[in-house]
């Protein structure tokens, strides 16, 4: 597996880990529908949140945040009214990005609640 896909895999699981930690229920990983993969949905509170996970070996070229694309949001929403009308989920939606950079031996993990909205 080439370097990049395992630093990807390693970042999910330390997401999963993260939003554990922090009271999440994780529903489900990898979902995909039509052009989209949604990394996690996980449930907090009457809230279900779509995280995208994005992890960088250096900031050099950007925060992790930086590299979800319009076209890759718009995807992410259609996949999600896809979910959430085939599940039969009425519960509010928000999106969340969770960006994790590679620091010497260990991992920086940053939660941002709302990072973008589905209109």
């Amino acid at each position: 597996m080439a370097q990049h896909n395992e630093l990807g895999k390693k970042g999910e699981q330390l997401a999963v880990d993260f939003l554990h930690k922090n009271n999440y229920k994780i529903i489900q990983r990898n979902y995909r529908f039509d052009k989209a993969e949604v990394d996690i949905i996980a449930q907090k509170t009457g809230i279900l949140a779509i995280v995208e996970v994005k992890t960088r070996s250096t900031t050099d070229f950007g925060n992790p945040q930086d590299f979800v694309k319009p076209k890759q949001i718009k995807n992410l929403v259609k996949a999600v009214d896809a979910y959430v009308i085939e599940n039969n989920i009425n519960l509010e939606v928000r999106f969340d990005i969770i960006a994790i950079v590679k620091k010497n031996k260990g991992f920086e993990i940053e939660h941002l609640e709302n990072a973008f909205y589905h209109f």
